[in-house]
């Protein structure tokens, strides 16, 4: 007898080592069979989940933020930093006080990343570089511009193997915003559309659950995952695990929230997309009242 063919979910996965965690697990519980796994860049995955081209997945704080009327945050989840993050850098030649009306290159895989850094320039230093767009590899920035931004995997080389050679400091962006706020930052949070939501309410549930079980399932393999990931990457096993236990933040509760609304305060208004007082629908995970 035929049935109706469901379609699986398409759900966006950033290709970084920092989403890792996230998915590790969806292999090894078998949800991963359950799911249409996109993987791409942030920046991609944004324009993605935002033209409905994707139904669930990561998106950067900054376009969630212009687009957060069509979109469910799901809660106890996200990828930031309470402090130190390794991935999300500023590397200068110069004292940061001496950027202003200096070069310096941006990533192009991180809106957020770049739109912190010069919130934290202009706000917190008092400087105004004059940004351009460059390919995310600190030879070529470097090359061009005396500091940059760069992030992702590009950033932990750029800290831990090329910062010696190029001779740059590097300031850490969540170290920064939490030196300035007080406040953890949220550089992704993971969302479904809303429509797609209201289609489908049970897949949405199903996928957050995965998701949670999935960096259970992580944190409990740790070692077992960094002795692996050590074989591939330029990492040793030591400097992977400090990456997941003492800089990434994957959770999403009431002080990554507060930070993600003091961004929203501090980098919002008419011209930007972005509301100051922004509204953020969160997926509720309480079972409805009798």
């Amino acid at each position: 007898m035929l049935h109706l063919q469901m379609r699986r979910p398409r759900v966006g996965h950033i290709d970084f080592l920092n989403c890792l965690p996230l998915f590790w697990g969806l292999a090894r519980s078998g949800d991963l069979i359950d799911l249409d796994l996109r993987k791409d860049t942030p920046d991609r995955l944004n324009d993605a989940l935002v033209r409905g081209q994707l139904d669930i997945g990561p998106i950067s704080v900054v376009e969630y933020l212009r687009n957060a009327d069509g979109l469910m945050v799901l809660p106890d989840i996200a990828v930031g930093a309470d402090g130190p993050v390794m991935s999300c850098l500023l590397v200068s030649q110069l004292p940061l006080s001496e950027l202003d009306g200096v070069p310096l290159a941006c990533t192009t895989t991180s809106r957020t990343s770049v739109r912190l850094a010069k919130l934290l320039l202009a706000e917190a230093v008092g400087v105004r570089p004059r940004y351009f767009v460059s390919p995310p590899d600190l030879p070529t920035m470097m090359a061009d511009a005396p500091a940059a931004v760069v992030i992702g995997d590009a950033a932990l080389r750029a800290s831990l193997l090329e910062a010696g050679r190029f001779g740059v400091q590097v300031h850490d962006l969540g170290q920064m915003w939490r030196d300035w706020t007080g406040l953890p930052f949220v550089f992704a949070v993971f969302a479904a559309r809303r429509d797609f939501y209201a289609r489908s309410p049970d897949l949405v549930h199903e996928v957050h659950a995965s998701f949670l079980a999935s960096r259970e399932l992580f944190l409990h393999e740790m070692d077992r995952v960094c002795r692996k990931l050590a074989r591939w990457e330029l990492f040793d096993a030591d400097t992977l695990k400090r990456y997941y236990v003492s800089a990434l933040d994957f959770s999403l509760g009431e002080r990554q929230l507060a930070g993600v609304r003091e961004f929203a305060r501090l980098v919002g208004g008419p011209d930007t997309g972005i509301p100051r007082d922004v509204r953020i629908h969160l997926l509720d995970t309480e079972p409805a009242a009798a």
